[in-house]
């Protein structure tokens, strides 16, 4: 390839954090490639144009260009908002085929989400490669759909094949759960600024209790939220309590309680908070879980169920259930009683340890010749483009 040639990439995905920090380690990975390679190359995110996508994408500088495309929900059930969607959706296609037929990509990478599927389908029609990725154990509709256009369809589970048709199976390769490559290189340094960043000079930090940190993904979790509250002084006795609540509660969420320390929202700082904690007590999305897997925190895990979800997060509260990473609190045991019992056998230094050498070694088997799955799929995106020397 000549030094003057660009390598164009789309990415597409959005709706949640879980959709988009995925895809922002790809795109750093991408970045350190063609650096290494002499490779020039121009990223594009299209994400919704409604909430946190464009906030979230250009607060990382991983890409470019945000292009907002409009975007509406793929409904599962019956409701009146799929008729107005409907729309959305089309006109989210309209835009995505004309920006695409402007910018000429050599490859569309889409990290799920509803506002993936236009972009797919409008690659598919300009002869685009498309491929995509699905980080949770079972594939959303969402991959579904883009996977009847993807020439690469990308899963972070080997069992994750099974639940996709026979004929697509050929074209599916298991790579494990991208995570942001600066998960990987934490250590003291960052386990200090963690804590400086969560105590400061807090004179109710207890060096002497463990660190639970409590995660509901970027838009909160109420389920978790309440019984954090309700429990708040006997997670208090026993914790230094870091609760992440969400923007949607934060005012109703107790203050000046000693020994808890909340935060609405946690965003460039999540790294180091993360590798500080000792417990963490989260829902049990893709993107959160496989973070404290690399750094081997053990999990109490509230996956998100019942008839407003596929059950995504159950299947992956499951998994790492299954392998001694996670304690699960699952449906109506997800109450007050159950929480103490999981958190009480964590305030065990030696089941902690445990638990935590199991989360970690989740993460080391998803490495493949030493190769992390972020760095996996971005030369694969890299081989799709049809660039001279980019798959070199």
């Amino acid at each position: 390839m000549k030094n003057s040639e660009i390598v164009k990439v789309v990415f597409a995905g959005g709706g949640t954090g879980g959709h988009i920090y995925p895809g922002l380690a790809i795109a750093d990975e991408l970045r350190s490639i063609a650096q290494e390679r002499g490779i020039k190359i121009e990223i594009y995110w299209f994400g919704n144009s409604a909430g946190m996508d464009r906030n979230l994408v250009e607060k990382s500088g991983s890409a470019d260009k945000f292009v907002g495309i409009p975007s509406g929900k793929l409904r599962r059930y019956f409701s009146f908002k799929n008729f107005i969607d409907v729309f959305k959706i089309a006109a989210g296609c309209f835009k995505s085929f004309f920006s695409l037929l402007s910018i000429k990509p050599d490859v569309l990478f889409s990290k799920g989400g509803f506002v993936s599927v236009p972009p797919c389908l409008s690659a598919s029609i300009l002869g685009i490669p498309v491929l995509t990725h699905e980080c949770d154990f079972t594939p959303g509709l969402a991959t579904r759909l883009n996977s009847r256009w993807a020439s690469k369809i990308l899963v972070s589970y080997e069992q994750t094949k099974n639940y996709l048709p026979v004929g697509k199976r050929d074209r599916t390769v298991a790579t494990g759960n991208p995570i942001r490559p600066v998960f990987y290189s934490l250590g003291e340094d960052s386990r200090a600024a963690g804590k400086e960043f969560l105590f400061g000079d807090r004179s109710d930090y207890d060096e002497n209790k463990p660190i639970l940190l409590v995660l509901g993904g970027s838009l909160g979790a109420h389920q978790i939220n309440e019984l954090v509250v309700g429990n708040l002084d006997w997670l208090c006795e026993r914790f230094n309590v870091v609760h992440q609540c969400g923007a949607k509660d934060a005012a109703s969420m107790p203050e000046g309680h000693s020994g808890y320390f909340l935060h609405p929202f946690i965003y460039k700082e999540m790294c180091d908070v993360v590798n500080c904690a000792d417990v963490v007590l989260s829902r049990a999305g893709a993107n959160s879980i496989w973070e404290c897997a690399v750094l081997g925190k053990p999990l109490v895990l509230v996956p998100l169920c019942g008839s407003g979800t596929r059950g995504d997060q159950v299947d992956n509260a499951e998994f790492f259930r299954e392998r001694g990473a996670a304690e699960v609190l699952l449906g109506a045991d997800a109450n007050s009683d159950n929480m103490k019992s999981a958190l009480e056998r964590m305030l065990d230094a030696e089941f902690r340890k445990k638990v935590a050498d199991s989360s970690r070694s989740l993460s080391v088997e998803a490495q493949v010749d030493g190769k992390r799955p972020a760095r996996r799929i971005a030369e694969m995106i890299l081989e799709s483009s049809g660039k001279e020397g980019a798959g070199k």
